[in-house]
């Protein structure tokens, strides 16, 4: 069960505004723990929802000049963004207070619960999201902790990504991009998928079947081919003879869709395959924790999903705008294709976020993107979002859609938003579908609803 933190002395938490800061704060913060931070996003007056969030948490927030960091803290909790010489990190060293990574932070809290860490290039965030649902439909009362915003937590007033539910059963991410993965040592450990991201296949597979080693309960794990390794004694899901909890019967529309797994069937009210993909791995693991199948129906026919999940801004004169986090080629493969199940003609943005992730998948953008791109279809990229740090800036995202191009397809750069703007609202019409990709910049969300805000005036 979870220490006692109501004696402790403070955390401080240095990028608290990013996704997995915050949910780490607001959960420590929801445990009675004493908890601050400080965030250079928060200094400059942006993510003002999110800094209102925190403080109504408790959260105390301060400046990022180091004035947060003192005798009282216990440790300083720092992201990989958060370089050495940030404020914060220079007070902590020069008071010899301790500085713990985020990664490291999330270890300690999981070994206190019985942890379930969903592992997997792809859809972890929405598979949390569906075991947490399942879980707490059937009064198991789990806490969570999470990169997503879900939307049934947002509907409360949160930010979405952290709830401490008052049981000993806590659902998080487990990162195999910084390696952190192999950290845990979970009750149920999950892998969904393996596809080239941050590393090469072959180094994560091998982190992967480390985090297989360290789980002591059961192993739930997709059926595809370079997940062979961690298939024995492991429970398989998807939709062939080798799995154990198996999709069949698939009906997928342009809001939903419906399976069987056994003789219980399901619906779901967000589309695209795979996310009938992710219910079966959060079946698989909600079974393995003694949850009924028939059980199960209900919490998932209520699904309220992640932010920026394939979610809906606005439909204006018959054009729907809609937001994704995709970020990987996988990702926005499987986004423009589930597009294709709700508009005639799919109009694509992507903003990649980073030169280094870019540049390591920038052949596989190339190729994701003109293998879903139908003849009529449009696609603009943005320029690279930058958070900055050290990264070399070598190149434009404008180079990949010359590539783009080159293997036939309709695609231009966008050099600027305005830019961007002006030419969707030019080539916008009925039927259309507009799908706006990006992770890491909350912006782009915001751009999405001016554009819903522009077509209802133009």
């Amino acid at each position: 069960m979870p220490v006692d933190e109501t004696t402790a002395r403070r955390y401080h938490y240095t990028a608290v505004a990013g996704s997995g800061m915050s949910a780490l704060a607001q959960f420590q913060a929801m445990t009675a723990a004493k908890v601050s931070g400080s965030d250079r996003a928060l200094d400059k007056g942006e993510q003002a929802a999110t800094r209102a969030a925190l403080e109504k948490q408790g959260i105390v927030i301060y400046p990022q000049d180091g004035s947060g960091v003192g005798p009282d803290c216990q440790s300083v909790i720092v992201s990989t963004a958060v370089e050495a010489t940030v404020a914060d990190y220079v007070a902590a060293k020069a008071q010899d207070i301790p500085i713990v990574h985020r990664a490291e932070m999330l270890t300690r809290l999981a070994a206190q619960y019985r942890t379930i860490a969903v592992g997997g290039t792809s859809g972890k965030s929405t598979v949390v999201a569906m075991i947490f649902e399942i879980l707490q439909g059937v009064g198991r009362q789990p806490s969570v902790i999470t990169g997503g915003n879900l939307v049934c937590l947002e509907k409360q007033g949160l930010i979405g990504n952290a709830w401490f539910g008052g049981s000993d059963l806590l659902v998080i991410e487990a990162d195999e991009s910084d390696g952190s993965i192999v950290q845990y040592a979970p009750h149920i450990g999950i892998v969904l998928n393996l596809s080239k991201d941050h590393k090469e296949v072959d180094e994560v597979a091998e982190l992967f079947a480390r985090f297989r080693a360290q789980t002591t309960g059961a192993f739930i794990v997709g059926e595809a081919e370079n997940l062979t390794h961690l298939k024995d004694k492991s429970t398989v899901f998807g939709f062939g003879d080798g799995a154990k909890i198996r999709g069949e019967d698939l009906s997928l529309t342009s809001i939903g869709s419906a399976f069987r797994v056994g003789t219980t069937r399901f619906t779901l009210p967000v589309p695209g395959k795979h996310n009938i993909d992710n219910a079966l791995a959060a079946i698989a693991v909600c079974q393995a924790l003694g949850v009924a199948l028939d059980e199960m129906v209900t919490p998932l026919a209520l699904f309220q999903g992640v932010a920026r999940r394939f979610q809906s801004l606005g439909v204006v004169d018959e054009i729907e705008v809609i937001d994704d986090f995709a970020h990987n080629p996988v990702k926005v493969q499987a986004a423009i294709e589930t597009a294709h199940l709700r508009g005639s003609r799919v109009l694509a943005i992507y903003q990649p976020h980073g030169f280094t992730p870019t540049r390591f998948l920038r052949p596989d953008f190339v190729e994701s993107f003109s293998t879903a791109l139908r003849p009529d279809d449009r696609l603009w990229l943005l320029e690279i979002f930058y958070a900055g740090g050290t990264a070399q800036r070598d190149f434009s995202a404008a180079e990949i859609v010359t590539d783009i191009v080159a293997k036939g397809k309709n695609a231009e750069f966008a050099e600027t938003r305005a830019v961007l703007q002006k030419r969707l609202l030019e080539e916008a019409h009925p039927g259309d579908l507009i799908l706006i990709m990006g992770a890491r910049d909350p912006s782009l969300t915001e751009f999405g609803r001016e554009l819903v805000h522009s077509l209802e005036a133009r």
